[in-house]
């Protein structure tokens, strides 16, 4: 069997209904994980599921992971029916692209709950022994926000960046448990985020973000196999790492 397959692995995906996380859901499928997709939208989420390699194992989560009081509980649910977790994918995530003036405490909290703070509570529930495969794999989905600057993204870069420093600290943290943790930052990657901050801020704007991208904008595709790489035995030796995958847009 490939270092790289994920065969007799179980895999929990967040933001499993639409962009990197649905892309995320349907490689790890055809790579041959069996799979936990948590999301909001039912409908779409059922979507993902209809999209899966044929033969997966996959149960879902409906929740809001910001404000889901039992979600130990569900998760403890999926984990008796398709065995202990071997690697975690966090692809939950909002985007906001606002001057300065319009960021509010408010806009800050939301952020930073879902891109990070639910992340970081999943990883708390995955990394304790009764959910844990004896090896595992934990993926942040950052952004290269995260680490050069955009107008109009305080809230959101400071999110992104958060997510990096914090799962190298989780990386140093879990490693005795045999836990590794990395995180992915991509560049502008074709999906429905992408397509509502374009609307947001205009046709001449949108083009000045399209040039800054040597390599032309990513597909989700791109981001689930640097995930799969992570997530896979192929990458034993790589832990507390932030994965770039920009198509150049951080070498200028």
């Amino acid at each position: 069997m490939s270092s790289f397959s994920l065969q007799d692995k179980t895999i929990l995906i967040t933001g499993a209904s639409s962009g990197i996380g649905r892309s995320c859901s349907v490689e790890c499928s055809n790579n041959g994980a069996a799979l936990i997709l948590i999301a909001r939208n039912e409908e779409e989420l059922q979507k993902t599921v209809m999209m899966l390699a044929p033969g997966t194992k996959a149960e879902t989560i409906i929740a809001d992971i910001t404000h889901c009081e039992n979600l130990e509980e569900l998760i403890a649910e999926k984990v008796d029916i398709l065995g202990k977790i071997s690697g975690f994918i966090h692809c939950a995530g909002i985007e906001k692209t606002l001057p300065l003036k319009k960021h509010t405490p408010q806009l800050y909290n939301d952020i930073f709950a879902i891109n990070v703070i639910s992340g970081f509570e999943i990883a708390k529930i995955l990394s304790l022994k009764k959910y844990k495969n004896e090896k595992s794999s934990f993926v942040f989905i950052s952004s290269v926000a995260g680490m050069v600057g955009e107008i109009g993204k305080a809230a959101y870069s400071a999110s992104k960046g958060a997510v990096v420093s914090g799962a190298r600290s989780l990386a140093m943290e879990l490693s005795r448990s045999n836990i590794r943790v990395n995180s992915v930052s991509p560049a502008m990657v074709n999906t429905p985020i992408l397509e509502k901050m374009f609307e947001n801020i205009g046709e001449e704007a949108s083009q000045e973000i399209l040039k800054k991208h040597p390599l032309g904008i990513g597909e989700p595709e791109d981001v689930a196999n640097a995930c799969i790489f992570l997530l896979s035995d192929a990458a034993k030796w790589v832990t507390g790492s932030n994965l770039v995958i920009d198509g150049g847009y951080s070498a200028q």
